[in-house]
């Protein structure tokens, strides 16, 4: 639960690298995530290419932070055989989530830069990373050693609760 009002959105980091076997606790921390009808419409592109990570840093207006990373994670979600197709974006959020959750438990940082469903964005990721048709990519999660620090802010509003 400490991660949950810890975390925050980092977007500067150190040079170090991820190691690879904290790539696989947050992947595996993605795949843990629920989905519509147990569908897990999701695969995962890990890029430590800094090559490639520049290029996916210029696909939005918001991504470039990421040229700073060490590590970017493409949570992309596939278009065909799935259950409930329309709630492959919400699959991904709770995914995501648990990527954000569980780098800052390892001490990394790590911030969400939206693609979907933007199709501009979308489009210029999917030619970085050469996707097939079939696959869409979700958004950008640049992780890392955090270069900066701040607090979470508190943003409980007892307003938005109605009890009924």
């Amino acid at each position: 639960m400490n991660s949950i009002f810890h975390r925050v959105s980092i977007r500067a980091y150190k040079e170090d690298p991820v190691k690879s076997v904290d790539v696989e606790w947050l992947l595996r921390a993605a795949m843990a995530a629920p989905s519509a009808c147990n569908q897990q419409p999701w695969e995962f592109y890990v890029v430590r290419d800094a090559g490639v990570i520049q290029a996916l840093s210029e696909c939005s207006p918001y991504s470039g932070c990421a040229a700073g990373a060490p590590l970017v994670l493409v949570p992309c979600y596939r278009t065909e055989g799935l259950i409930a197709p329309k709630y492959s974006l919400i699959d991904l959020s709770a995914a995501c989530e648990n990527i954000l959750l569980q780098a800052d438990s390892l001490g990394y940082g790590a911030v969400w830069l939206a693609v979907a469903p933007e199709e501009d964005r979308m489009a210029a990721v999917s030619k970085v990373l050469n996707l097939p048709d079939t696959l869409k990519p979700f958004c950008l999660i640049p992780v890392g050693v955090p270069a900066e620090t701040h607090a979470q802010p508190n943003r409980f509003d007892r307003s938005r609760i109605h009890e009924i």
